[in-house]
């Protein structure tokens, strides 16, 4: 499969395109950063065929052009995997939230999602091609953490629309699934701990084992492997009927059901 992922540098992004590079697919990955982009690009290249072109996710010209450039790099997009970064306040309370960080969350984690896999569906449905969409979401829009609210006050619709997607489009072969993911050890995540711990006084390695690990009954952050599993499988005519689907990938973390 030809797959486009965004936010993929670093972070959950980066490994998931190593992994599905190991099982075969060929990837696209982007970042507003270029010179992270570029070391991404030299470390997943010997897993298989890659290429990155730089995009940011906030500015709609980007979009337009990283779908335009990652469709001719591949001659064709099957797949679209949406990975977002973090909001730049992240972690902050509601309280502290100023308009633009709103504006920020809404644009980040529903409005770019959307208006890509709108460009997507266009392409897909002029060229009577099938076509999976997966967002990759927190488990957190099922049971919030304040630190992370404005995220998943946003983020919590790509649940609605992962499920019109395949509603209106199923019969036509496109679909689409979101992923809540749990804890994984990323820059982004160990980042974010870490502000949290200064800010309350606490050895930054003890509130991460606290915070995270001994959340789950497991006591670790999830594998890379077990992710790159998970999304080459709705990737695949096997979980064709699952189209719509909303998939809890945490561990057990979380006390939602």
């Amino acid at each position: 499969m030809n797959i486009l992922i965004t936010a993929s540098s670093r972070g959950i992004g980066f490994n998931l395109a190593r992994e599905l590079l190991k099982r075969g697919h060929r990837v696209v990955i982007s970042s507003s950063n270029i010179d992270n982009l570029r070391k991404a690009y030299q470390e997943l290249e010997r897993f298989g065929k890659v290429d990155y072109f730089k995009a940011d996710v906030l500015v709609k010209d980007d979009l337009e052009l990283l779908v335009k450039n990652a469709w001719e790099s591949m001659n064709g997009i099957d797949a679209l995997i949406w990975n977002a970064p973090n909001i730049k306040c992240e972690p902050c309370m509601v309280h502290e939230a100023r308009y633009m960080d709103w504006a920020e969350a809404a644009l980040l984690h529903i409005a770019s999602p959307g208006y890509l896999t709108t460009l997507l569906i266009q392409a897909w449905l002029e060229k009577k091609m099938k076509g999976v969409v997966i967002y990759l979401s927190s488990v957190s829009v099922r049971e919030p953490m304040p630190p992370l609210l404005l995220a998943d006050t946003a983020r919590a619709g790509l649940i609605q629309l992962a499920k019109g997607i395949s509603r209106t489009y199923g019969g036509k072969g496109i679909r689409a699934y979101t992923v809540l993911l749990g804890s994984f050890d990323t820059p982004g995540a160990r980042e974010n701990l870490t502000k949290l711990a200064e800010e309350k006084g606490i050895d930054p390695q003890e509130f991460w084992k606290r915070e995270v690990l001994e959340r789950t009954p497991l006591k670790r952050t999830g594998k890379w492997e077990e992710l790159g599993a998970l999304i080459d499988f709705l990737l695949s005519e096997n979980a064709e009927y699952m189209l719509g689907s909303t998939i809890v990938f945490d561990g057990a973390m979380t006390k939602a059901i």
